[in-house]
């Protein structure tokens, strides 16, 4: 049943909620109905791994084999992972293979694979499903883990592109050792071994062109090895065509993620107070790497049960639906709230009503 925008007004926040989850959950049914292919969920979802895992390897040859520029290798194979990005998520709601637990977990590890700068998506599952039922509280692990409630300065700017630079300043900020020894503890854990081998990968890689460079512009350059050149022509390699797309991915996804999601005033179950759609033109730079995550992800948060390429399909379905409800867009004084859902407008009358 739809409403008209005028009984929306009339409507309080968890009928607003219920009203977005039921229009665009049969708006997903209509779509299965006009497109009958959008019901082979599970093949689907093994089609899209599969150009993606295909994609990245394809580019990887390109560049290899000297057929294609690095930064083309680079872009493409950044875009093809959040591909991976998305079926992860997917599958931490087991949206594909629920009862099959072989294919399940074999896709959890092939995107893991395509994105090693992740934590395990084993450990993922629990902080994400964490993350729905306490979104916007200081207990979403998921979410402020890449800085959603940190005010703007170089210490976000650095930890949002940089998962282990994340840890080593929330480690700085730890008050005592037992807080540090946990940061230190749980981030070895949650990133073993992948996630350690393609951060310490990056930072072989900016260190010895650090390095290099200097020691070059002071007149001093440095005569490497041989055996050093060897391992850091691997170094260059594996940065092109897969550890430098995925901190490219990782900058991109963590940055609109962060400023979509509100977060520390949020009403304890409040959907409509979770997240905004963001998707001004001058952002796309960015979502094309995390397949326009700023657009799409607010609709997961009222209908968790739809895959990603299901959402995107009824973004301007959804959008219309969520606007005439309540739902913000582009509401960009949250880069500068550190991501409170009250805004300064709102908190006069506020505050003139607690006076009275």
């Amino acid at each position: 049943m739809s409403h008209s925008p005028a009984s929306a007004t009339l409507m309080n926040d968890a009928q607003r909620a219920a009203a977005i989850r039921q229009q665009v959950m049969a708006h997903g049914v209509e779509l299965r109905q006009r497109f009958p292919i959008l019901k082979h969920q599970d093949a689907i979802g093994v089609g899209i791994l599969s150009v993606a895992l295909a994609g990245m390897l394809g580019s990887a040859a390109l560049y290899i084999g000297g057929y294609m520029a690095w930064w083309v290798c680079l872009l493409l194979n950044a875009f093809f992972a959040s591909l991976t990005h998305e079926l992860e998520h997917d599958l931490i709601h087991s949206m594909y293979f629920r009862k099959r637990r072989v294919p399940h977990n074999l896709m959890m590890a092939l995107v893991w694979l395509a994105r090693p700068s992740t934590i395990n998506p084993w450990v993922r599952r629990h902080l994400h499903l964490n993350h729905h039922k306490v979104s916007g509280s200081e207990t979403d692990i998921e979410e402020r883990a890449i800085t959603n409630g940190e005010p703007w300065g170089i210490a976000r700017l650095l930890m949002v592109g940089d998962n282990m630079m994340s840890s080593f300043i929330r480690f700085l900020r730890a008050k005592n050792a037992q807080h540090k020894w946990l940061i230190v503890s749980r981030t070895l854990k949650v990133y073993a071994p992948l996630g350690l081998l393609n951060w310490g990968t990056w930072y072989v890689f900016l260190g010895f062109h650090l390095i290099d460079f200097t020691a070059a512009a002071l007149g001093a350059p440095v005569a490497w090895s041989a055996s050093t050149l060897n391992v850091m022509a691997a170094v260059n390699i594996a940065v092109v065509v897969l550890v430098g797309p995925n901190v490219l991915r990782t900058f991109c996804l963590h940055f609109v993620s962060s400023n979509m999601h509100y977060y520390g005033d949020v009403e304890a179950g409040n959907v409509i107070q979770q997240t905004q759609v963001l998707n001004p033109w001058w952002l796309w730079p960015l979502q094309a790497f995390c397949f326009n995550f700023g657009s799409s992800h607010a609709i997961h948060h009222f209908v968790v049960k739809e895959p990603f390429y299901i959402r995107q399909l009824s973004v301007p379905f959804a959008h219309k639906v969520m606007r005439e409800h309540g739902v913000r867009f582009n509401d960009f004084g949250t880069f500068v709230r550190a991501n409170r859902w009250t805004r300064v407008a709102d908190k006069q009358p506020l505050q003139q009503a607690q006076t009275a």
